[in-house]
């Protein structure tokens, strides 16, 4: 073989593979079928659209953020296809609530499009009994025929009214829980069953819990840490009566305010009793709300973390 020829060859040769490459190029870049057409991409899954609900609660002081248990329920357990929307206000009672305009905020809500479902859980209690001007009602008609407005109006905007009765108050003589909201309780529970209503018995729940921990340790769930005092009356088995004249501690300075930025609201650091909450204790009351929710109101289950 002479020198002269092999460059032919390696000409032939390359030309062979640049055809081929140049082949495999194109039929990576313009797949056809048999009948000369581009292959479409693979279609996308089909979207499944999702079933949101919407939860609401309405109510006092035991259940809104800070001092309740609702923002606990919100935020740990419940889904994130269930909107959660506390809307209790502290100091309220079934008359307060509707008096100032919160009831139209929550019947408002009950209306928003868009929701499979939505329910309404109403606690109140606390504040409807005596002594309280402006808040309290009578216990024989006027609370009972507040709750039963409630629930009519709930229902006529296509929402679930589920009752809830009041959270404990953590107060103690002779080592016994003293249970002063029981005739309240008993309303409440008349009315639910009266109109087929949805029952969460907080405060049958939320009394053993306490009783079965005893004083002293039912402290810890106070929305302000208890003073030595305070305490140390725990441990003889009957609770110091919570001082609610007393001056409020002033809270930390806050950081100045960026020119033409809005005023702060005004702050008070929260002394201890023994009705409000610390996040143990929110956590603590807001799952049982969530396990009682799973038992009375099975249809909700899928929506409630355990």
């Amino acid at each position: 073989m002479s020198n002269a020829t092999v460059p032919g060859r390696e000409s032939k040769r390359n030309f062979i593979r640049l055809t081929a490459a140049r082949a495999a190029i194109a039929s990576l870049a313009f797949a056809t079928t048999a009948h000369g057409q581009t292959t479409p991409p693979p279609a996308d899954p089909p979207v499944e659209k999702i079933r949101p609900s919407k939860i609401i609660l309405v109510g006092d002081s035991t259940i809104q953020p800070q001092s309740g248990w609702g923002g606990s329920f919100c935020a740990t357990r419940v889904i994130s296809t269930a909107a959660c929307l506390n809307l209790a206000r502290g100091g309220r009672s079934t008359k307060s609530y509707r008096a100032e305009g919160s009831w139209d905020v929550a019947l408002g809500e009950m209306k928003t499009p868009g929701y499979v479902r939505i329910w309404v859980l109403i606690q109140f209690g606390h504040n409807d009994q005596p002594g309280k001007p402006g808040r309290s009602t009578d216990l024989a008609t006027e609370f009972p025929a507040n709750l039963r407005r409630y629930v009519a109006e709930t229902r006529a905007a296509g929402a679930t009214p589920i009752l809830v009765t009041p959270l404990t108050r953590r107060q103690f003589k002779d080592g016994r829980l003293i249970r002063d909201l029981d005739p309240w309780n008993d309303a409440i529970r008349k009315v639910a069953a009266d109109l087929n209503v949805p029952l969460v018995d907080l405060n049958a729940r939320s009394a053993a819990v306490i009783e079965a921990m005893g004083p002293a340790m039912a402290t810890h769930y106070a929305q302000a840490a208890p003073t030595p005092d305070i305490v140390a009356a725990a441990l003889t088995g009957t609770t110091a009566a919570s001082d609610p004249s007393a001056p409020t501690p002033p809270a930390p300075p806050l950081p100045p305010l960026a020119a033409g930025a809005p005023a702060y609201t005004a702050r008070v650091r929260p002394l201890f009793d023994y009705t409000h909450l610390n996040r143990d204790g929110a956590d603590l009351f807001a799952g049982i709300v969530a396990d009682e929710l799973a038992v009375q109101v099975p249809a909700m289950r899928p929506l409630l973390v355990p």
